[in-house]
């Protein structure tokens, strides 16, 4: 068999527990840092924001604050935050908070370098597909949940209001040039949330690890995330203070992204970015597990060899009926086995229109499926995951 890939994750990513106080002296790309976050109150209620802000201090940087961001972010803020940046004359980005915040740090600041729309850039559904000329500020992500892996990948998820369309965006320039991965900032995330990202980080890596484009590297990264996780995420979900669980569950996720960096997220993602783009206030990891048994129910006949080896590292036995059925016990013992997307307010009939929106924005990522699904077959996964 021949092998072949590209590697190349730049970012330097310091991780551990207490590891946010080197903030304040590891070498910073900038003197000025807009600190992006959520429009929440937990960053501040925390006090993590004014950490941030002290040690950024510390180090010789000025900060300014930018705490619009929604948990599913929006084009209007991206644009926002990147005016208050020129205005500001910021010079480096920094993300603090979930991926929402990191996701929405990296795109402002590309588009703090760069003219026109953040939708210009955009390759999928209306977006215009301009190369992007100027580049982006450096950004630093300091991650206070373990579910997007966004501060090892140069992925960056944005909503556009207007045409209903969450699509997934990225260049070489918005990795983060420095990640700070802290498991003592995770330990006051409430159980359902430590579930649902969790879960975002479990199928980050295990489409990675059936995506067509998966290399030896990727399902290192997967498989050892996919382990840390079965293991490791109910018993962080169940003590939310348990810092050994929070530590492998943060693991797992920064090795989640490295897999989104060497491999790629498959059509499961299209279909979540369809649910909550028409319905923003469904938590993103919520809705792919709703779809998820479904989902890779229908590619246990097209790659039964890569489930697999999943359900084996899971301790189930190593068939794709084993994973499966690993799956769904990692969901019961995490609580999350009877979410309904009713309960979100998503009706059954608009099911068809949900299908054609995962095809139009987010079509690439069927092309990493290694079975090509129709706007059909995406329906009848919806359908089937519906209650």
């Amino acid at each position: 068999m021949s092998v072949s890939f590209d590697y190349r994750i730049p970012t330097r990513m310091i991780f551990g527990a207490g590891k946010l106080e080197e903030l304040g002296t590891v070498s910073l790309p900038g003197s000025k840092a807009l600190i992006v976050l959520s429009a929440g109150t937990a960053m501040k209620k925390q006090g993590y924001l004014d950490r941030v802000v002290a040690l950024l201090k510390k180090n010789g940087a000025e900060s300014v604050i930018f705490d619009r961001i929604l948990p599913n972010p929006i084009k209007d803020h991206i644009m926002e935050g990147a005016a208050l940046a020129r205005k500001e004359k910021c010079d480096f980005v920094v993300g603090l908070g979930g991926g929402s915040s990191i996701d929405s740090a990296k795109s402002i600041a590309l588009m703090a370098k760069n003219p026109g729309d953040y939708w210009d850039y955009i390759g999928g559904g209306t977006g215009k597909g301009l190369p992007v000329k100027e580049g982006a500020l450096p950004v630093v992500a300091i991650t206070t949940t373990a579910g997007t892996g966004t501060e090892a990948d140069p992925w960056t998820v944005i909503t556009n209001l207007e045409t209903k369309e969450k699509i997934g965006f990225g260049t070489g320039d918005t990795y983060p040039v420095l990640s700070i991965i802290d498991p003592e900032l995770m330990l006051s995330v409430p159980p359902s949330l430590t579930a649902y990202q969790g879960f975002d980080a479990f199928f980050h890596a295990a489409e990675g690890y059936i995506a067509t484009i998966a290399t030896p590297v990727s399902d290192a990264y997967a498989l050892k995330s996919i382990e840390l996780l079965n293991t490791w995420l109910p018993l962080a979900v169940a003590d939310g203070g348990n810092l050994e669980a929070r530590t492998n569950v943060a693991l797992a996720n920064t090795l989640s992204g490295m897999v989104e960096s060497t491999s790629s997220c498959t059509s499961e993602h299209s279909m979540e970015h369809a649910l909550s783009a028409y319905h923003p206030e469904l938590p993103h990891g919520a809705g792919l597990i709703m779809l998820s048994l479904p989902y890779f129910e229908k590619f246990a006949d097209v790659c039964p060899e890569r489930l697999a080896v999943m359900g084996q590292v899971m301790g189930e036995e190593a068939t794709a009926r084993g994973f499966l059925k690993a799956l769904a016990k990692l969901q019961k013992a995490c609580g999350v086995d009877s979410l309904k997307m009713s309960d979100y307010g998503i009706g059954e009939g608009e099911l068809s229109v949900l299908a054609e929106n995962a095809h139009s924005a987010m079509g690439g990522l069927y092309d990493m499926d290694r079975k090509r699904l129709a706007v059909e077959d995406t329906r009848r996964i919806m359908e089937k995951a519906f209650r």
